[in-house]
């Protein structure tokens, strides 16, 4: 989801309720304790620089249970910080704290709540480093070889 249609959704609601990948609910009372702009360069194994730019919101749940996240609040908070963004229609991503360790999820909306859906990593590069040709290759099971077996010996040079 991108900053501009996580705004054009929030001024369609009241609540905004989260939901994470398991399809349990993010406490209605939880916080945005952060909205940002987190920018990432690296090099890939394949030595081709990248730049990422994800507009980040983090989620936070305290004892304060009689609080809660309403869409206009929501939105007067992204309002203060599109000058981070310069003006770029950038993808949201969502920290939240899942057990032990702070998950990052990517946005999406359902229609009735937002949705945080799991981040997974890829190779960038697999063309150069040989992914490409192992995603590529067609797996055939022994039984659909039949019998075209050639009988092997020691030192016959079949193996």
């Amino acid at each position: 989801m991108k900053i501009s249609q996580l705004q054009e959704t929030l001024k369609t609601m009241d609540e905004v309720p989260f939901v994470l990948p398991n399809g349990t609910f993010v406490p209605a009372h939880c916080h945005l304790t952060e909205i940002g702009l987190a920018t990432k360069t690296f090099i890939d194994c394949g030595a081709k620089k990248h730049q990422d730019k994800k507009v980040l919101l983090q989620l936070w749940t305290s004892v304060d249970t009689h609080h809660r996240l309403k869409a206009d609040k929501f939105l007067n908070i992204i309002h203060s910080s599109l000058s981070l963004f310069e003006g770029e229609d950038l993808d949201v991503e969502v920290e939240y704290q899942v057990a032990d360790t702070v998950g990052r999820f990517s946005l999406d909306f359902d229609g009735t709540k937002f949705t945080l859906q799991g981040t997974k990593t890829d190779c960038l590069a697999t063309d150069l480093c040989g992914i490409d040709a192992i995603k590529n290759k067609t797996r055939k099971s022994l039984s659909a070889l039949g019998d075209n077996t050639v009988a092997c010996t020691p030192g016959g040079g079949c193996c």
